[in-house]
């Protein structure tokens, strides 16, 4: 037999009981890849780890393909206006999910004298079905049914690309994370620009009034503007108690 390695080199043509016997010395299994060929192909390998290489990859290729179904809907030809739109919905449900769909229309006893009806009413689902999918196949009679095949407008999408999508989103939140820099720099610029907005209100506000609706102290006004604003309201009411004083005087 003509022998490769574990490396992938070719060792030559040998004898079967010396590959064995290196086989047995490496540790590795003795695997015929090539029965056909004159002198039969074999290879040493690790046929345990080789078996779960493969089934690996045939899982990751399952993930990336989406095996399309057929769905059924019967309807007859005496079916209600509201039961034809319930059979419209439920078929487009299947195309959104990706998988093709055959409108059977079955006819029973006299019905079959009236194919008309059928393909009247394959046709009032093909439009009610236009935004989801598109007729692979006119209506045609096949004994006692009429068919239609109507295909999804967009192939489901496979768990692989929406894990992808998840992956991506989760990018992006790790990398706004490991910045945190910018993101206190977007703060102080909010800051700022709150804190401008405030003295900007400020500055648009009246002065404060007084008790007569004159222009007065406010309440952040220095203590000696206080008692100068205080002054004149103490001597009106001298100026009272002295009116008072004077008429007591004449009436007495």
């Amino acid at each position: 037999m003509r022998l490769i390695d574990e490396e992938g080199t070719q060792v030559g043509v040998i004898q079967t009981r010396d590959a064995l016997e290196m086989a047995r010395q490496r540790g590795l299994d003795l695997v015929e890849v090539a029965p056909n060929a004159v002198p039969p192909v074999c290879r040493l390998m690790d046929y345990g780890k080789f078996r779960y290489e493969q089934s690996r990859k045939e899982r990751e290729s399952r993930k990336h393909q989406h095996v399309v179904e057929l769905k059924e809907v019967r309807i007859r030809p005496k079916i209600d206006d509201h039961d034809l739109e319930t059979k419209g919905r439920q078929a487009a449900k299947f195309l959104d999910g990706g998988d093709k769909v055959k409108l059977t229309v079955l006819f029973r006893g006299r019905e079959m004298a009236h194919p008309d009806i059928g393909k009247g009413l394959l046709d009032q689902l093909a439009e009610l079905l236009r935004p989801h999918g598109t007729i692979e196949s006119t209506p045609r009679m096949e004994g006692r049914t009429m068919t239609m095949h109507v295909a999804p407008l967009k192939a489901k999408q496979s768990q692989a690309e929406r894990g992808q999508e998840r992956e991506g989103g989760i990018r992006r939140d790790q990398n706004q994370d490991e910045n945190p820099q910018g993101r206190q720099e977007a703060v102080q610029v909010h800051r700022d620009r709150q804190d401008h907005a405030n003295q900007g209100h400020e500055e648009s506000l009246p002065p404060p009034q007084g008790a007569a609706g004159t222009p007065g102290p406010g309440p952040n006004a220095p203590v000696g503007r206080l008692e100068q604003a205080a002054r004149p309201a103490d001597a009106a009411v001298r100026e009272v108690d002295g009116v008072a004083e004077a008429e007591s005087r004449v009436v007495g």
